[in-house]
């Protein structure tokens, strides 16, 4: 599967979840029921997996990086469910993707009422470009 296949059943299932169980839960309420739908379809799903961060070429020890979502090693998800996606959010999950390596992540914050209006397309090397146009 490449990027543009798995990225579309990302965004699928994060529909999917958000119109079940709409806005206001706990981040990991969407995480653990976003996984169960991917892996339903039949994607590789990985959950709070570390991040390692380097430094001068050596590992730092418990740094405390994870990330959300990781789907068939091709898509990176962080997931938030807060009222004001800020700035540091949009930082935050690029330098995840930078540091996991992946090419293409997304930014689903479930605290909306439209769930289209809580998601961005992040891509390595071009940080906060909105999915939806």
């Amino acid at each position: 599967m490449n990027q543009e296949i798995v990225g579309r059943s990302v965004l699928d299932v994060a529909f999917k979840v958000h119109t079940k169980l709409g806005p206001g839960l706990l981040e990991s309420v969407y995480e653990a029921a976003m996984a169960k739908e991917l892996r339903k379809i039949g994607h590789g799903v990985e959950r709070q997996k570390a991040i390692p961060v380097f430094y001068d070429g050596e590992l730092l020890e418990d740094v405390g990086f994870r990330a959300d979502l990781i789907i068939d090693n091709l898509i990176f998800v962080e997931l938030k469910s807060v009222a004001v996606v800020s700035d540091l959010f949009h930082k935050t999950t690029w330098n995840y993707l930078r540091l996991i390596p992946l090419q293409v992540g997304f930014l689903i914050n479930f605290n909306e009422i439209h769930l289209k209006d809580g998601l961005t397309r992040i891509t390595n090397g071009t940080e906060g470009k909105a999915f939806f146009s």
